[in-house]
């Protein structure tokens, strides 16, 4: 034998006595070989599943696809878009203006109404407003404000900073197509409402982003409550199967024959109630839900209290039960107004008539008319009379108490 093959021989003998030595793991399976096995293998990992936030997103799961958030949205935006204004300087109030008549009449698509619905609308869903001034610049026209006032669309509006960290521009976006607004400050095309934002300094922070998780626990609660009413409103059970020989396994074919009866005589609304038949070793075992696991009720409605307090309204409002802040409806209404959509209004429409009055160069002032509030008529009642009796104040300073110009109301000719 030559040394060639002795050396060949020799290295063989080496391998075989590694592979006697080296551990063999068997391969997994493909798939488990129980027929059971598609049900068994399901199981959650108990992370949560938070929605998206952004504007879009935040849009469609707390305004489109949630009750208590698309009606606090509209009673605040409705109720603040409905406040009669009045328009006043520091000498008169006015009952004609051409301001007046801009605001009652923005555009040709809108009043003043649907326009301040619109606003008030943006701002609570994305925490930003903003509102385009058509200037009547190159045309024949008497006045210096602006033709048309438009709300824009939040989530297509981008600021545009400056090198001093100032917004110097806007761009929207739409249709694949971007068109900028040149100009900030005074007589700027574009006026921006923000709400407070601690951490952004040109963007508002929206009530919806503050109560995200409590809508995902309202959208994820209703979507249960749509799952109990799917299988026949009914806690699920397991049907236990026993053969002859004392065995607990199903042949493919018995699986089958029962997992397709399941689906078609024994599940929904419309077979609720449907006897069962068992048959060939099969038993029922319903398996009921604690008290504990039942509380998914109080938690929607717990999740509902906490959207309604994102944006400042009272649950009664809007008819969530188990709230007794209030005594009565009436004085959450009260709290509603004087506390939610009186400072909304207020910071909304003097910013509007601030940034329009740029245009004409006359200093006005657009504010609501509390005398016509019906909600705060009590203590604006209370409020003329303790300062009517209050003799050691002059007249202006009574008037000036009562946010009424210095000089008698004049109907401007």
């Amino acid at each position: 034998m030559s040394v060639h093959c002795f050396a060949v021989k020799k290295v063989e003998q080496y391998q075989m006595s590694f592979e006697f030595l080296r551990r063999k793991v068997p391969a997994a399976p493909a798939q488990k070989a129980s027929v059971a096995g598609p049900v068994m293998a399901w199981h959650n990992s108990g992370r949560a599943a938070w929605s998206p936030r952004d504007t879009v997103s935040l849009t469609r799961s707390g305004f489109t696809q949630n009750p208590v958030g698309f009606r606090a949205v509209k009673l605040i935006s409705e109720a603040a878009a409905n406040l009669p204004l009045i328009l006043q300087d520091h000498q008169q109030r006015y009952d004609e203006h051409p301001l007046l008549n801009l605001i009652n009449r923005p555009n040709a698509a809108q009043g003043r109404a649907e326009l301040f619905e619109a606003l008030y609308g943006q701002i609570l869903l994305s925490g930003d407003g903003y509102i385009e001034a058509v200037s009547s610049e190159g045309l024949e026209s008497d006045s210096t404000l602006p033709l048309e006032l438009h709300v824009l669309r939040s989530d297509r509006m981008r600021i545009i900073p400056g090198s001093d960290g100032w917004p110097v521009g806007y761009e929207y976006q739409v249709g694949g197509r971007k068109h900028r607004f040149e100009g900030a400050g005074r007589q700027s095309p574009v006026c921006h409402i923000k709400s407070f934002h601690p951490q952004d300094d040109h963007y508002g922070l929206s009530p919806l982003l503050a109560a995200a998780q409590a809508v995902d626990v309202h959208n994820s609660a209703s979507a249960w409550s749509k799952a109990l009413l799917d299988n026949a409103a009914r806690p699920s059970g397991a049907i236990v199967y026993r053969s002859p020989d004392g065995q607990g396994t199903m042949t493919s074919d018995q699986y089958e024959r029962l997992l397709s009866e399941m689906e078609n005589h024994h599940q929904g609304a419309r077979n609720a109630g449907r006897p069962m038949l068992l048959e060939g070793g099969l038993d029922w075992k319903p398996m009921g839900f604690s008290p504990s696991d039942m509380e998914f009720q109080k938690t929607k409605e717990a999740a509902g209290r906490e959207i309604a307090m994102a944006f400042g309204v009272p649950p009664m409002l809007i008819g969530i039960p188990g709230d007794a802040t209030y005594a009565n409806y009436q004085e959450a209404n009260r709290a509603f107004f004087r506390l939610t959509v009186l400072p909304l209004v207020n910071r909304v429409v003097a910013a509007v008539s601030d940034w329009v009055s740029d245009y004409s160069g006359h200093g006005m002032l657009l504010k609501p008319d509390l005398d016509q509030l019906t909600a705060l008529a009590p203590e604006r009642e209370a409020q003329w009379r303790r300062i009517g009796e209050a003799t050691f104040l002059s007249d202006l300073e009574k008037r000036s108490l009562l946010g009424l110009p210095v000089l008698d109301l004049k109907i401007n000719e």
